[in-house]
């Protein structure tokens, strides 16, 4: 029978999959291809050394039967340990920063683990940074085993032993550059030593976020103070043990925007599905492929799976807030969702048979200024509370009146799907305008809610 004994014989053997649409629109010759590492049952990059870690702890004597594995992470090789944990019968905890995803931490707790969080803000070496965290419980966990991944040989030693080989065999040794990211340092350091020695002329490329240290620290040997970067599980504000830039030959810094964007940009055009540290490898690969011809041969690594981050860059309503989407991209349902200007989500309207004061109430109790009058979901005029009000100096009788005998003029309607540019041309015209999903009317856009939009 083609089985396997548990879960863990698939870690590895991951495919090599060819760039296509992406390379052809940008008009790139070279051969690219994506280490799908997001086919490991942890859907990570990371299970290769949650299991070289754990394997080198077991043999050694220092972890032992019904032990704990604590570990300071940005979930993934907390994945792959939690892998081993579940078949071997270990106990985990994971202690991460609050930068990392939801999707990631109910993803350890739904394996078993326990998950510690702590500010992302902390200071690398105070008793509150995520590492200083885990080492502390570590300490206080009897029979525990803290790997430290990155400065564990067992790490680089993974992508020495399995992920350099594949490479090297999966092309035929034609591969000319490798693209990785560096965290750890294991991914890069240990597939790069091999290939090096397979053939020494291959460029080895790290792509890094803008604010992580390590551009600087290979070109110049002076340790930046970093900076903070949205993309997770990638960079340093420290040198680790694991991170050998020497046999880096460039690192590319490639900002959020980009990363973001890129990943995205895998997951429409070639229906790779992924993370944004993969995004900001594939940035830097683009860089790097853009210059080569055809018989350039680039692999560059797919850290994990998007849907670790469903709630980070794959969700327009995040990168709007943190003003990271396209203005393009930024459309009347998107806006309606995320307003941050106060008035309510949900559409509040009246009907033209609603007596005025009533309709006054609404708006005093809800907040708004302007509020649609529909009919049957149909727009059929419109209110201002300002203009209601200078009516009713006038005519304190109106407050019994039916809206339809004070309503002004309908609001203009465009599409949920209509962009930004197109709403704030109606807005310069009319104080809000509704939005329209399938002839239903579903929202209100004012002035305000357009305040921090991009330009």
């Amino acid at each position: 029978m083609n089985t396997y004994s548990n879960i863990l014989g698939l870690i590895g053997n991951t495919p090599l999959v060819r760039i296509n649409n992406i390379t052809e629109q940008l008009g790139i010759k070279a051969q690219i291809y994506a280490k799908m590492e997001s086919l490991n049952p942890g859907y990570s990059v990371k299970d290769r050394i949650g299991i070289s870690m754990i394997n080198d702890a077991e043999e050694k004597g220092i972890l032992k039967p019904g032990g704990t594995l604590i570990e300071a992470t940005s979930g993934n090789t907390g994945i792959g340990m939690a892998l081993v944990a579940a078949v071997r019968g270990y106990k985990c905890v994971f202690v991460m920063t609050d930068k990392v995803s939801v999707e990631k931490r109910r993803y350890l707790k739904a394996m078993g683990a326990d998950v510690v969080i702590c500010s992302a803000a902390a200071k690398y070496g105070s008793p509150d940074h995520y590492v200083s965290t885990a080492k502390r419980i570590a300490e206080e966990t009897p029979n525990s085993f803290y790997p430290d991944q990155y400065n564990h040989p067992a790490n680089p030693l993974a992508h020495y032993r399995t992920t350099g080989p594949e490479i090297w065999r999966d092309t035929d040794g034609k591969i000319t550059h490798f693209v990785s990211s560096i965290g750890t340092g294991g991914t890069i350091s240990g597939t790069s030593r091999y290939l090096k020695e397979k053939n020494p002329d291959i460029k080895i490329i790290g792509a890094d976020p803008y604010g992580s240290i390590f551009k600087q620290y290979k070109e110049t040997g002076q340790m930046p103070e970093a900076t903070p970067y949205l993309v997770e599980g990638i960079g340093q504000n420290i040198a680790v043990g694991n991170a050998d830039v020497k046999i880096v030959d460039e690192i590319i810094n490639i900002t959020d925007r980009e990363s973001f964007e890129m990943s995205r940009q895998l997951g429409k055009h070639e229906g790779i599905f992924c993370g944004g540290s993969t995004g900001t490898i594939f940035a830097g690969a683009l860089k790097v492929a853009k210059n080569l011809d055809e018989n350039a041969v680039v692999v560059f690594i797919v850290c994990d799976t998007g849907e670790h981050y469903l709630t980070k860059h794959h969700s327009d309503e995040w990168m709007k807030e943190k003003l990271l989407l396209e203005p393009q991209k930024i459309t009347a349902g998107l806006i309606n969702e995320t307003k941050n200007s106060g008035s309510p989500a949900e559409l509040i309207s009246v009907a033209p048979d609603e007596i005025v004061g009533v309709a006054l109430k609404i708006m005093t109790e809800t907040g708004v200024t302007q509020i649609p009058v529909l009919e049957n979901n149909v727009s059929v005029g419109s209110l201002r509370e300002s203009r209601i009000l200078t009516k009713l100096l006038e005519d304190r009788e109106l407050l019994n009146a039916k809206v339809s005998e004070i309503m002004e003029e309908g609001f203009p309607i465009v599409d949920v799907d209509a962009h930004s540019n197109e709403i704030k041309a109606q807005l310069q015209k009319s104080p809000a305008v509704l939005i329209e999903d399938f002839k239903r009317i579903t929202g209100i856009i004012t002035r305000s809610d357009v305040l921090d939009l991009p330009k």
